[in-house]
This record gives C-alpha cells, sequence and structure tokens, in this order.
C-alpha cells in the first residue's frame, strides 16, 4: 500500500485554491463541497492558516514554484495532473452522507477510479446513508445490549454480514435497528477457526477464509505465513505466533498454518 487513505475534516477551514479555468473549477467545488473555505491567493491562505492547497495551473513550471513554495509553508499539496508532485491524491468519491466511499489509484489513472465507483454506485442502496445515522443515533442501545468492544463487533459483523438482519446491500436494512437489538443476540465468547493455507499467495484464499481474516479479534499464524497474507486481517486484530502456550483470546480467532509442499 503506498498511500495511507484519510478522510479529512476541512469544514469551515481555509483550503489554498490557486488556478484558474476547467483544471482548477473542479477542485474549487470539491472543497466547497466539503464545507471548506476556498482562499485563492496563497499569502491570504497561509496567514489564515491553511493546512492543505490545490494548484492547477496551466503553465507547469507555475505549477511547479507554487507546490514548493507551499510546501516550505508547511502545507500538504495537491497539484493537478501531477502526482509526482502531489502530497496526496482526491479519489472518487461515492456519496452517501454520512458514508463515503473514496477509489483511488494513487494518480494512475483518475477514469479507472471513475469507471469503479459507477460500478459500486449500481451495487449500493440510495439509503446507506440512513443506515449509517440510525447506527449512530442507537450507540448507547447497542452498548447497553453489548457491553464489551469485542461482543460489539463481534455482534455487528454478524449483523452486517452478508445476509444479516443489517446487510447494508439489503433493502430495508435502515429500518431494522430495533427489531435486530430486540431479538438479544447472543454473542459467543470464543469463536476459533483453524486452516491451513493452500498457498502462499494471498489470491489463493477462499473467500470463506478471506471473511475471517479481515473480522478476526486475534490471529495466531506460524512464522512463515507471509505479511501479504497477514496484511488481510484487521490493523486493530491481536497477532501471535505459533505454537502458541498461552490461554486463548476471546472473540474470532483465526490460527493460520503454512501450506506444506509435497
Amino acid at each position: 500500500m503506498k498511500s495511507l487513505p484519510l478522510f479529512h475534516q476541512i469544514a469551515g477551514q481555509p483550503v489554498i485554491v490557486l488556478g484558474e479555468g476547467e483544471l482548477a473549477e473542479p477542485k474549487r467545488r470539491l472543497v466547497e463541497r466539503a464545507g471548506a473555505k476556498v482562499i485563492t491567493e496563497m499569502q491570504q491562505g497561509v496567514d489564515e492558516g491553511a493546512r492543505i492547497a490545490f494548484v492547477a495551473h496551466d503553465d507547469g513550471a507555475m505549477c511547479e514554484a507554487d507546490a514548493i513554495r507551499l510546501r516550505c509553508a508547511g502545507l500538504l499539496v495537491n497539484v493537478v495532473d501531477r502526482p509526482d508532485l502531489c502530497d496526496f491524491t482526491t479519489p472518487s468519491i461515492l456519496d452517501r452522507d454520512p458514508v463515503l466511499v473514496a477509489v483511488g489509484t494513487g494518480g494512475a489513472s483518475a477514469g479507472l477510479a471513475k469507471q469503479l465507483r459507477l460500478r459500486l454506485e449500481k451495487l449500493l442502496p440510495a439509503n446507506l446513508g440512513e443506515l449509517a445515522q440510525n447506527l449512530f443515533n442507537a450507540r448507547a442501545t447497542i452498548r447497553a445490549a453489548f457491553p464489551t468492544m469485542p461482543d460489539r463487533r463481534r455482534a455487528l459483523d454478524e449483523a452486517l454480514g452478508e445476509g444479516g438482519a443489517l446487510d447494508p446491500l439489503a433493502e430495508g436494512s435502515a429500518a431494522e435497528i430495533d427489531r435486530w437489538l430486540s431479538k438479544g443476540a447472543a454473542v459467543a465468547a470464543r469463536q476459533l477457526h483453524d486452516f491451513t493455507l493452500r498457498s502462499a499467495d494471498p489470491e489463493d484464499l477462499t473467500l470463506r477464509q478471506a471473511r475471517l481474516l479481515g473480522s478476526a479479534d486475534a490471529v495466531i499464524a506460524e512464522a512463515a505465513i507471509p505479511a501479504t497474507i497477514l496484511d488481510r486481517a484487521r490493523a486493530d486484530a491481536m497477532r501471535l505466533t505459533l505454537p502458541h502456550d498461552g490461554e486463548l483470546p476471546d472473540g474470532l480467532v483465526v490460527i493460520l498454518r503454512a501450506h506444506q509442499a509435497d
């Protein structure tokens, strides 16, 4: 992964957008859509405490010069159509407020990012944001039903998974939260899944294995398991090494064993 995806909150903040015409106008609209204040003068933006800047001149040399000046002033810079001059790139955005899906290619192909976003538009229901907002509103009730973080995570993983009570791709899920909570779903203290990999290639993971690995609270792996497979686990999952002689942690535990060549 060559870029760190972040959602930068800029509502009410100054953002510098330099340039005119068809290159700069989309960036101005994007900044305004996020609720920020567009500043078109570099020094004014620096003086007002801007943290990020977009540069969209037709002249390449002017873009390079302004990018250097802005970076020296401590700002993160995006130069339109010049990924080599960018500290960050802007993804293609699918908006289901408050759900945002951002598709990026690290500047390799904006066209590819757009087409992937258009495919996702067809898959995600228009009321997906309503489901997110209802989950936010029900936080206190969910905490009361599932007091510990591991229990909440497993309960929500099950409910939001494919075919679950709150499946985000199913119509009407936004209205099912109260019914789901009223059923008082029980969460097992520990779920243990032990499997041997078919190869060291993460593409050879089965759909079930990839799903379990991505949901696991703890991963216990043999030392031979490559990082490319361990990267498929949640970033905050506990990582342990086989052989593991201690007590197994609670939650969803996945044991990974390396493929044995014939």
